[in-house]
């Protein structure tokens, strides 16, 4: 066979490798921040009968703007931000990582430089390559949170074409300061993204980056159908912003990106709001529940706005992480020594992580 090296493959591309999360057998899966609750039967039988209707037009292309999704999308908005957001303000992608694949096919590409401060969602820099934009990496500080001043000082030292903040942060969890976003604004020439994916999980009192969109052309904030609504599987991603970036992505979308049947998923799936919504109260009782148990085992935990924990800190988080495995609950090693991340699931998933790690603690916890 054909090795990857005997390839003409763009040399940027040479030894990376793929996104992704292990998907190891194990009984309790807490590694890819999944919404552990089935969809509701209501959402499910009128799944049924909105994919039927849409399956007896599937051999005419979709509705290339989706302009329906986008209006239901832009009234969620309103309704859950109580910021104003209109359908021309939205767009809509496979998944939130085809809407920043998109954001930096117009806004970055050769030549041009993204910049994020890591440790932070994996796949930016991973998009920023394949859409041959140079990335660096930010500064955090050691409780990994975003020094202002010296963020917002990187961003003027080094004029990025396109600046990430992610809030709430993966795999940290926690949300960042809106004078800290303004500021970075502030400071950038290019188009700054928050990557809200987590944003309906956070603490109460926390606000979303869409209050600052009013007069900053060059704000985007980006969310996902994956997480608070349960629906991972639909890759349904979606932003918002001034209408002329979206007249921006409309340049380089793919015709017809959008199938008619993810359209029609995901404005059922809208319809439903409510009871989907529900399931986060839920998922947050079980997160500050595995917050609140870590002190107990001689752990720490970094404060979370998201659906999931990093916890710590370990002598050897890896083995750490075998060691749970062990004892079939999957967590993710995300490279940080001394950290592991859990997603919080059900009550039964969590009483599994926590009677697992009460074994695992005195082994490996630091200092021990």
């Amino acid at each position: 066979m054909t090795s990857l090296e005997e390839l003409p493959l763009r040399p940027e591309l040479r030894g990376r490798t793929p996104y992704g999360a292990p998907q190891l057998p194990a009984r309790y899966r807490l590694n890819t921040n999944e919404n552990p609750h089935p969809l509701p039967d209501a959402l499910l039988a009128d799944l049924g009968t909105a994919l039927g209707a849409a399956a007896l037009d599937l051999n005419r292309y979709p509705d290339r703007d989706a302009l329906g999704l986008r209006a239901d999308l832009a009234a969620y908005l309103t309704r859950t931000s109580g910021e104003s957001v209109t359908a021309g303000q939205v767009w809509a992608a496979n998944g939130s990582n085809e809407v920043l694949q998109q954001l930096l096919q117009a806004f970055g590409g050769a030549g041009r430089t993204a910049l994020g401060f890591t440790p932070s969602y994996s796949m930016h820099p991973i998009i920023s390559a394949g859409t041959g934009t140079a990335w660096v990496d930010g500064h955090r500080r050691p409780d990994f949170t975003i020094d202002p001043a010296a963020a917002a000082a990187q961003v003027r030292e080094l004029r990025p074409d396109a600046v990430f903040v992610t809030s709430p942060n993966n795999p940290t969890g926690t949300a960042v300061a809106l004078d800290t976003i303004a500021e970075l604004y502030d400071a950038s020439e290019g188009v700054v993204v928050v990557d809200e994916a987590y944003a309906e999980f956070a603490r109460t009192g926390t606000p979303s980056a869409l209050a600052l969109l009013p007069g900053r052309s060059r704000l985007v904030v980006s969310r996902t159908m994956s997480k608070a609504f349960g629906m991972a599987g639909l890759r349904l991603g979606y932003l918002a912003a001034d209408a002329a970036v979206v007249d921006a992505l409309q340049l380089v979308r793919l015709p017809y990106h959008l199938s008619s049947l993810t359209q029609a998923a995901a404005r059922t799936a809208l319809a439903h709001t409510d009871a989907l919504l529900a399931t986060v109260a839920a998922v947050k009782d079980q997160r500050d529940r595995i917050v609140a148990a870590l002190p107990g085992l001689g752990l720490t935990s970094v404060p979370s706005d998201a659906n999931f924990v990093l916890f710590g800190r370990f002598a050897d988080a890896g083995a750490a992480w075998r060691a749970l495995l062990d004892r079939d609950v999957l967590v993710r090693d995300v490279g940080l020594p001394g950290w592991l991340r859990v997603t919080a699931g059900t009550p039964e998933e969590t009483d599994a992580f926590l009677t697992a790690l009460g074994e695992v603690a005195p082994d490996h916890r630091l200092g021990d």
